[in-house]
């Protein structure tokens, strides 16, 4: 009886997301590619925000995030915090240019803007490889996230969770498309505001109030000596991985596709403004704040037996055992919609990478036949990919989304980046930087070279911007193209910049 309670406002909220999903489903105006991966270009302020922060808060941020500051304490909570600039950032650094360059190329997406920038086809479809490799991962450990969810919620086995999560996230996203997407992300982002504060308050509460629950939590630090209020957890997070954190979880993450896509949906100027104003406020509350959750979570249970020693498991039971069971319920809608929308952005994205950034190029002649089809079908099979790869889960979940994150970032930091900025950058040094970038992140991975503590992604996104310059400087660039570079430009657009699609 317990779990159908806790279980009700979970179907009522998957009912919603359909729905929504239905209803956002509009006649494409300005051509199909441009409607069903990009809602047409006409998202505003407020949805442009918070479609970026749920695209960007994914169950590592709701579940494994918050288990890892169970186990490590506030020094946890400060490998979060650089998090807090990623909705500024993108929107800052990227928000202008891209979207003014993309309805100029009548780009779709990313790799379409890089296409047309290095002029070369070969380099689109090699970063739309790399895209769906890492998405996939991506979204393998949000499907892991979700059924452990569905399961804690519904008292039900992994797999049956996974197949009813699965299901309904493919389902809304194959047949809604971006437009969809955005506004169920939009809907999603102000859930999971909800859910973090049923949380805490209910954290509190049981640990009878905010100074008693300091007081257990310095208990069990002292009783297993683990450095909860050390910024290092007493060494177990050295300075050179926390440092890592503004690279990995801040700065870098300007270049990660499926949040920089948002730069050529939205409509205005103005919402551009907002959307950055929104999303940095949001963003950081909730990266922060989950986070937060994990720690104060020690007052509750300090012991890991509870929740089976798996840290991914803590906020799931944590919720499931721990809160009255509507509230219960309520309150998994949080982390559920954090893993939902991520799953559709990537999804979506994924999507666009194979029918526009592969497909297309590589059959024009048959591109434009039942594009909506054809992007259905491709939806679908990428999320019932990823659902069979998610049968077997592994723990930690933190852990496979960080490595995707740095290899997403190493594939399109410096091509995006340094293509939108950099006049003299060519398609040899973007060929050369990702590759010798991803060389060393892989080798660093999986030959556990020793890195002083620090992250691969550091090492590895230095060696590709310095490849980036060398390559760049010795290789003959293309002459400025007007689109990208008017100032330098000596030539109108129509001498080679054509339209993309859509």
């Amino acid at each position: 009886m317990r779990a159908l309670e806790i279980f009700a406002p979970i179907l009522v909220f998957f009912a919603f997301l359909v729905w929504l999903s239905l209803r956002s489903r509009d006649k494409p105006e300005t051509g199909f590619l441009s409607e069903y991966f990009l809602g047409g270009r006409s998202l505003r302020g407020f949805v442009l925000a918070m479609s970026l922060v749920a695209t960007y808060g994914s169950v590592s941020s709701f579940v494994s995030g918050p288990g890892l500051a169970w186990r490590f304490g506030l020094g946890w909570v400060a490998f979060a915090a650089p998090q807090i600039i990623t909705g500024f950032l993108v929107l800052g650094v990227l928000g202008s240019k891209l979207a003014l360059i993309g309805r100029r190329l009548g780009a779709v997406t990313v790799i379409d803007v890089l296409a047309a920038r290095f002029q070369s086809r070969a380099l689109a479809i090699y970063l739309a490889a790399l895209l769906l490799i890492f998405f996939t991962a991506m979204m393998v450990g949000q499907f892991i996230g979700g059924a452990q969810i569905i399961s804690q919620a519904a008292g039900i086995g992994y797999v049956p969770g996974l197949l009813i999560f699965g299901l309904i996230v493919v389902f809304y996203t194959s047949f809604g498309g971006f437009r969809a997407v955005a506004l169920t992300d939009a809907a999603c982002a102000v859930l999971m505001v909800a859910g973090m504060f049923f949380l805490g308050s209910s954290i509190v509460q049981e640990a009878g109030g905010w100074d008693r629950l300091i007081e257990q939590i310095h208990a069990a630090d002292e009783q297993h000596d683990i450095g909860l209020f050390s910024p290092t957890s007493n060494g177990a997070l050295p300075w050179s991985l926390l440092f890592s954190a503004w690279i990995l979880v801040g700065f870098a993450t300007a270049a990660l596709p499926q949040s920089a896509v948002r730069c050529l949906a939205y409509k205005k100027s103005e919402d551009l403004k907002r959307a950055m104003l929104v999303a940095t406020v949001v963003c950081g509350a909730l990266m922060i704040g989950m986070t937060m959750m994990g720690f104060l979570a020690r007052a509750v249970l300090p012991e890991e037996a509870a929740f089976g020693g798996n840290t991914d498991a803590m906020i799931p039971y944590l919720i499931a055992h721990h809160m009255s069971p509507w509230m219960a319920g309520l309150t998994l809608i949080g982390p559920l919609a954090a893993t939902m929308s991520t799953v559709s952005s990537l999804l979506i994205a994924a999507s666009s990478a194979i029918i526009k950034d592969i497909f297309i190029r590589l059959a024009p002649e048959k591109g434009r036949d039942g594009l909506l089809r054809r992007a259905q079908g491709c939806t679908f099979g990428l999320g019932a990919l990823a659902l069979i790869l998610a049968i077997f889960p592994l723990d930690l979940i933190a852990w496979i989304n960080l490595f995707a994150f740095g290899g997403l970032e190493i594939a399109f930091l410096c091509p995006l980046i340094g293509g939108l900025f950099w006049a003299r950058a060519t398609a040899k040094a973007a060929f050369a930087s990702v590759t010798a970038g991803l060389l060393f992140y892989l080798g660093a991975g999986l030959c556990h070279w020793p890195l002083g503590g620090w992250h691969a992604v550091v090492p590895s996104l230095a060696i590709s911007a310095l490849v980036f310059v060398i390559v760049a400087l010795l290789t003959a660039p293309a002459e400025p193209s007007a689109v990208f570079f008017p100032d330098k430009a000596r030539k109108s657009p129509s001498r080679r910049d054509g339209g993309l699609g859509g």
